[in-house]
């Protein structure tokens, strides 16, 4: 098994500088042990002009096959039809890329205590493998889509069979030769994904921890690579669950990146408890907050910031468990119905009035109102949306959607994504709820939200809920001049409200009608404000305004999100 890589240099810059890069003197031949074989490193020129190091790494195939490698769901075909005659000693593998990253450790991650500048440097590289294995037939067209869009020029032809029976045809193998001028810690990370992707096999046990070297490998070029989602599937063997869990956590990190922010930060819309029930909750037990143990429900606390399982707390108790329920604002009267579910029931009589039967959820949180809506039967279709990928699994474990009959499973889709990015999955559909979402952004980032939902998703209905500031007065244990929870952004008045749906309407071709929701006091009005819009033209082609002229980054598994000026929703 074998792999060359060469620079040219000047007297400036000469290319022998590719030793101090890969940590090996050019004048010693150096032998490293590795999990499957000895590799040797070499150079077989080494001067100012041009340089190469070589990398061959001896295999043991008997001994491999002993250990166990090769066997199960990641094996090799090779191994499975001729266990003692195999290919593993000649051909580029998951193997070779093991030993890339133990042996040029230090490279692969931009280190060069000596000469420090160095790995910043793009070098004119030239990397030679004799023999690399290509699954799943169009060998040199799969290695050219993997390694092109990387900055590569590709030269894959395909190895015969055997070179005196030219009538066999080619072999799986091709020779490959890549040429580009690249960071050398680059070029070792393209290598050290896709040639286990090109193979289609790993020959050691595919753990979690997989996980975490495919996106360290792949940290600034995976998420934007066309063959993004084969790459992730083959580099993990086919393990649908770590595919998945690889799936959200780089969209994740390109929604965090896009808002400058940690993906910490924006992964936090549900308290981090240890156990989450699979069964859906009952009404009660889902909505209503004890003053003990506090669980805030997605829909009034979808974002929760370093406060703990129970929610931030004020001077007499914690201010979420009093927000939450309808009786505790009356001062004394009997606990009632909760706000959450006040709202919920005013948001399916809103639907009910539109005949809405394809319905967006956006800041879907824990699957509360995705629930609702599947039981209208005039409902077929729900999409719930939300940043956050622990929501989504708990969304999915308490709606049971891996236990739903087909035809029932069909009825809904959940789905991560910002909400300040166009998204072409939002299109079509008649009806849009932003349930206690708004307020959980800054407002400069408000106008990238009403552009993706009103004017590129442009359901015929759109519903928004958000908390009447008006009403704070009345929460007891609501310290003055407080907001009802940390990560709310702002809290509008009943005017304020009312003037920014009457300019997004005014802006987008709606018309909207304001309702109140929960108790109304006489003086400050209801907990919860209402804006109902409908496109008062539904054949219109968009809204009026000019687009935003920024373009948002792709999430991972989704269309391009265009024109977002600002960065990703917290919902």
């Amino acid at each position: 098994m074998f792999v060359s890589i060469s620079t040219t240099g000047t007297a400036e810059n000469p290319a022998s500088d590719l030793g101090f890069l890969l940590h090996k003197h050019p004048d010693k031949v150096q032998r490293f042990a590795t999990a499957h074989g000895t590799a040797h490193v070499f150079y077989p020129e080494a001067g100012e002009q041009a340089c190469t190091a070589a990398l061959l790494l001896e295999i043991d195939p008997t001994a491999l096959l002993r250990q166990g490698r090769g066997k199960g769901r990641s094996g090799s075909p090779d191994l499975a039809l001729a266990q003692y005659v195999n290919d593993r000693p000649y051909a580029a593998s998951s193997l070779l890329a093991v030993a890339l990253r133990t042996v040029y450790r230090s490279a692969m991650k931009g280190e060069c205590a000596h000469r420090p500048e160095l790995p910043g440097r793009a070098l004119p590289l030239r990397i030679a493998l004799p023999a690399v294995p290509v699954a799943g037939g169009d060998g040199p067209g799969l290695v050219e889509r993997l390694f092109a869009p990387l900055g590569w020029q590709v030269d894959a032809r395909p190895v015969p069979l055997d070179e005196s029976f030219p009538e066999w045809g080619d072999s799986r193998y091709v020779r490959l030769e890549l040429t580009g001028t690249l960071r050398l810690a680059d070029a070792l990370q393209h290598l050290y994904v896709l040639l286990p992707v090109l193979d289609g096999s790993k020959h050691y046990w595919v753990a979690p921890d997989e996980v975490d070297k495919l996106l360290a490998a792949g940290q600034g070029w995976l998420a934007d690579h066309p063959e993004r989602a084969l790459i992730i599937r083959r580099y993990l063997s086919r393990r649908w669950s770590l595919t998945r869990l690889a799936t959200e956590r780089l969209a994740l990190a390109r929604l965090a990146e896009a808002d400058d922010r940690e993906a910490e930060e924006i992964d936090n819309a549900v308290p981090d408890v240890p156990d989450v029930p699979d069964a859906p909750e009952t009404a009660d037990s889902a909505d209503t907050a004890d003053a003990t143990t506090v669980t805030a429900t997605a829909e009034e606390v979808n974002v929760t910031r370093s406060t703990g399982p129970t929610g931030p707390t004020g001077p007499t108790g914690p201010i979420t468990a009093v927000a939450e329920t309808a009786g505790a604002a009356e001062g004394g009267r009997e606990r009632g119905e909760s706000l959450a579910a006040q709202r919920r029931t005013a948001i399916l009589a809103a639907l009910a009035r539109t005949g809405a039967a394809r319905v967006l959820d956006l800041g879907c949180g824990q699957g509360e109102l995705v629930g609702a809506l599947l039981k209208e039967p005039r409902v077929t279709e729900v999409l719930g949306v939300d940043v956050s990928s622990l929501a989504l699994t708990i969304a999915a474990r308490r709606l049971r959607l891996d236990r739903l009959p087909e035809r029932q499973a069909r009825r809904v889709k959940l789905v991560q994504g910002a909400l300040t990015y166009t998204d072409a999955r939002l299109k079509g559909y008649d009806a849009a709820v932003l349930c206690e979402v708004i307020e959980h952004l800054d407002l400069p980032r408000l106008p990238a939200l009403e552009y993706a939902v009103f004017g590129a998703a442009r359901p015929g209905a759109v519903v928004v809920t958000t908390p009447n500031a008006e009403y704070n007065v009345r929460w007891e244990t609501l310290p003055a001049g407080h907001k009802r929870h940390d990560d709310h952004r702002f809290e509008w008045s009943r005017a304020e409200f009312a003037a920014w749906t009457e300019q997004v309407a005014a802006d987008y071709g709606y018309t909207v009608e304001l309702e109140p929701v929960g108790p109304v006091d006489p003086e400050v009005g209801a907990p919860t404000q209402l804006a109902h819009f409908r496109l008062a033209e539904p054949d219109a082609a968009g809204p009026a305004t000019t687009e935003p002229d920024a373009a948002g980054p792709a999430v991972t598994g989704t269309p391009s999100h265009d024109h977002a000026p600002e960065g990703s929703a917290h919902r």
